[in-house]
């Protein structure tokens, strides 16, 4: 079963930035950032998915938010910036672990961001 663990969030003040890690134990399928902030539903930040490269970001983000893979340590990386104070949430990992399902399947214990204004 593959396990996740994210690490890198923190407390930053508007403006500033921060690079979220996952590390993954075993083989995934494609990687993924979600989100949810107090009272409000999860929603999706950014994916990447490995055999075809493709990468896609919540409209919210673009242009400020960048996820990124090591092959070689089995992670992924969202880095962000010009972080707003609506981008305090919990950020979770996840990762689809069968070729067969688009479904995440394997998720974090999630990493707390936190944008003072």
């Amino acid at each position: 079963q593959v396990q996740l663990v994210e690490s890198g969030g923190g407390l930053v003040q508007a403006g500033g930035s921060l690079r979220l890690s996952c590390a993954a134990s075993g083989r995934t399928f494609s990687m993924g950032w979600f989100r949810q902030a107090p009272g409000k539903e999860r929603e999706f930040v950014a994916s990447m998915r490995w055999s075809t490269g493709t990468i896609n970001y919540a409209d919210s983000v673009k242009g400020r938010f960048t996820i990124s893979r090591d092959n070689a340590k089995n992670t992924v990386y969202l880095q962000m910036n010009n972080l707003k104070s609506e981008d305090t949430a919990i950020y979770y990992c996840a990762a689809r672990t069968s070729a067969l399902s688009p479904d995440f399947g394997a998720w974090g214990q999630g990493t707390q961001v936190t944008v003072s204004s």
